[in-house]
C-alpha cells in the first residue's frame, strides 16, 4: 500500500516543530519526477529556520492546492507510549506514531493521490503543494511566508484543501469549511501602589477595572450567522499585586481573547473594547494581536467536489463545520476564495499513542484523488 508506506516513512522522521527532519526533501523527491517545480521558501524567525515547500505542476487555471504541515508536537513522556512515537507501528488495526493523524497520513495520501491522478490522466489546470514545518508552533514563518511570497508575485489559488484531521467518529463525517478568527489583547490598567491602610493614597487598578471587565464579559458582540456561533470573549489570565495582603497594586494585567465570526471584524471589536474601557475612565495600555481573521467557504465548486468524493468512497454525507481553533487556512484564505479542511479522525491528535485506522488510509488517498480529478476535468 503506497500511502501506508509513505506515511510510515514520514512518521519515522522526528520532525518536532520547527524541525523538518528531511520530510520536505522526501516529498519533493516524489513530486519532481512527476513534473512538479519544487521551490523552497524557507524563512528564519525567532525559533530558527523554518522549512517551507511550494511545489507546482502546470501553469494553467484552475490551480488546486493541497496544504499541510510536516511538523508535529512533542510526544510527551515516551515511556507512556505503548511503542516508540517515532517508530511507526501497526497494532490492532491501527497505525501508531506521532503525526499519524495530525497530519502525516494526510500528506502521504495527497502525494499518492496526485501520483495516481497524473499517471492516468492529463488534468485541465494545475496542482500544487504548500507544506511547512511551522504549523504546530508560532506559525510565524511557515505558511504565512509562502502566502506572502505568492501574493507579492501576484499568484492566486482557486481551491485549497488543508489536510487537517477533521473527522470525528467516522472518516468523512466532517469537513471544516471555515474557522473563526482569533484576536487577543494584553491590557495593563494603571493605578497607584500603596499601603492598604491608607486607601485615600492609592488607586487600586483591580477595583477600577472590575466594572469594565464585568461589562466586557457580559457584552453581546454579535449573533453569529448560519455557519458560525456568536463571537465569544474570554478572559484567560489576570495578574496584580505583590503577593502580600497589605499592599494595593499599582498595575493590573489582563489577558483576553476573542474567537470571532464573519459577523464581526477585528477593527470593530477593538473599537468596542476601547469604548468600554474609556467609558469607565481607566488609564491603560492595550496591545492587540490578531492571530487570524475568520474565513468561510460556502457550498460550491470545492465543497461539492469533496462531498461527492466522500459520498462515493465512505457512503456518508459530511457535515460542514467551522468549530475548533485556528489553522493555516486563515493565511491561505487571503489569496484563495475557496479553502476547506479535511482529513482523518482527530480523536487522538496531540495525545499519547496517537494513531489512525489502517482501514482509513487508502480510502483517504482515494477521496483526495477523486476530488482533484473532479476539480480538474
Amino acid at each position: 500500500m503506497a500511502t501506508l508506506a509513505l506515511a510510515k516513512n514520514l512518521i519515522a522522521r522526528r520532525s518536532i516543530t520547527t524541525e523538518d527532519a528531511g520530510c520536505l526533501d522526501l516529498i519533493a523527491a516524489r513530486l519532481a519526477p512527476l513534473g512538479f517545480t519544487c521551490e523552497r521558501i524557507d524563512s528564519t524567525g525567532p525559533t530558527g529556520l523554518v522549512r517551507n515547500l511550494w511545489a507546482r505542476w502546470g501553469t494553467a487555471k484552475p490551480l488546486i492546492v493541497f496544504a499541510g504541515h510536516t511538523d508535529v508536537v512533542p510526544p510527551g513522556p515516551v515511556e507512556k507510549w505503548q511503542s516508540d512515537p517515532f517508530v511507526p507501528t501497526e497494532r490492532d488495526g491501527m497505525l501508531y506514531g506521532r503525526g499519524a493523524a495530525d497530519m502525516k497520513t494526510s500528506v502521504a495520501a495527497a502525494v499518492v493521490a496526485v501520483e495516481r491522478l497524473l499517471a492516468n490522466s492529463q488534468p485541465n489546470g494545475s496542482i500544487a503543494f504548500l507544506l511547512t514545518s511551522d504549523e504546530e508552533g508560532d506559525a510565524t514563518d511557515g505558511t504565512v511566508k509562502v502566502v506572502e511570497t505568492l501574493k507579492a508575485r501576484g499568484e492566486t489559488l482557486d481551491c485549497c484543501i488543508v489536510g487537517e484531521p477533521t473527522s470525528v467518529t467516522q472518516q468523512g463525517d466532517m469537513i471544516k469549511n471555515g474557522r473563526r478568527g482569533s484576536l487577543s489583547g494584553k491590557l495593563i490598567v494603571k493605578g497607584i501602589q500603596g499601603h492598604v491602610a491608607y486607601p485615600e493614597k492609592v488607586k487600586n487598578p483591580i477595583h477600577l477595572a472590575a466594572p469594565a471587565l464585568a461589562e466586557l464579559a457580559a457584552s453581546h458582540w454579535d449573533a453569529g450567522n448560519d455557519y458560525f456561533p456568536p463571537t465569544s470573549f474570554q478572559i484567560s489570565n489576570i495578574h496584580a499585586g505583590t503577593g502580600v495582603t497589605n499592599v494595593a497594586p499599582g498595575t493590573l494585567e489582563v489577558l483576553f481573547n476573542f474567537r470571532f465570526s464573519t459577523a464581526s471584524t477585528a477593527d470593530g471589536l477593538q473599537n468596542r473594547v476601547h469604548a468600554i474601557l474609556d467609558k469607565h475612565g481607566l488609564e491603560y495600555d492595550l496591545h492587540w494581536t490578531l492571530g487570524g481573521r475568520p474565513f468561510l467557504t460556502t457550498p460550491g465548486r470545492l465543497v461539492d467536489a469533496l462531498t461527492n468524493a466522500i459520498q462515493n468512497e465512505a457512503g456518508i454525507t459530511p457535515t460542514l463545520s467551522t468549530s475548533g481553533g485556528t489553522s493555516d487556512g486563515r493565511f491561505i484564505a487571503d489569496i484563495c476564495p475557496e479553502v476547506v479542511e479535511f482529513g482523518p479522525i482527530n480523536a487522538t491528535i496531540h495525545k499519547i499513542d496517537e494513531c489512525v485506522a489502517l482501514a482509513d488510509i487508502e480510502p483517504l488517498a482515494r477521496i483526495y484523488e477523486h476530488t482533484f480529478r473532479k476539480l480538474l476535468t
